[in-house]
């Protein structure tokens, strides 16, 4: 008899545990009504009004997001990423260097880290980022560093390049 009691008693604790959690996930989409009175979408307010108090600390004019930059690979444009730690930075680094579909694609060698980049009609680099220059300004230089060295890098491998023999 204690038995059939205990596994009674287990059999209604695991139902009232099962219907909590069915009630916590399915019944906010239900119409059951709320404790204030007002239906479930009247309280779901997407874009509440924003407290006066808080003040933006920074400001982008829909221009500026909006903007268009002509990059010429075949010219002297150079992309420089900012590679920046705990953002998905490798992932995009590493998208830019083997996913973008480019006249001539960066070459990628299995085992190494760093991809060659070069432009289409010469052997210059169009992308100054990890994966296609390593670390040449220091790990994770942010960006006062990189302005002040990508400069002299890229002139020294640039300068290195045409010596060497073709």
């Amino acid at each position: 008899m204690v038995e059939r009691t205990s596994k009674f008693l287990l059999i209604v604790a695991v139902s009232v545990c099962f219907m909590l959690i069915l009630y916590q996930y399915v019944g906010p989409g239900l119409s059951l009504g709320s404790p204030s009175g007002r239906s479930y979408s009247e309280e779901l307010d997407l874009f509440p009004t924003p407290d006066p108090h808080y003040v933006k600390k920074y400001y982008f004019p829909v221009r500026e997001l909006e903007r268009e930059l002509a990059f010429d690979m075949k010219g002297e444009d150079v992309i420089v990423f900012l590679h920046i730690q705990k953002t998905g930075g490798t992932t995009f680094g590493r998208h830019l260097v083997q996913n973008v579909r480019l006249e001539v694609p960066c070459d990628c060698r299995p085992g190494q880290k760093k991809c060659t980049c070069y432009r289409p009609n010469r052997r210059e680099t169009w992308l100054f980022s990890r994966f296609s220059t390593g670390w040449s300004c220091g790990l994770h230089a942010d960006w006062t560093e990189l302005t002040n060295c990508v400069p002299g890098v890229l002139d020294r491998r640039e300068s290195a390049v045409a010596k060497t023999p073709r």
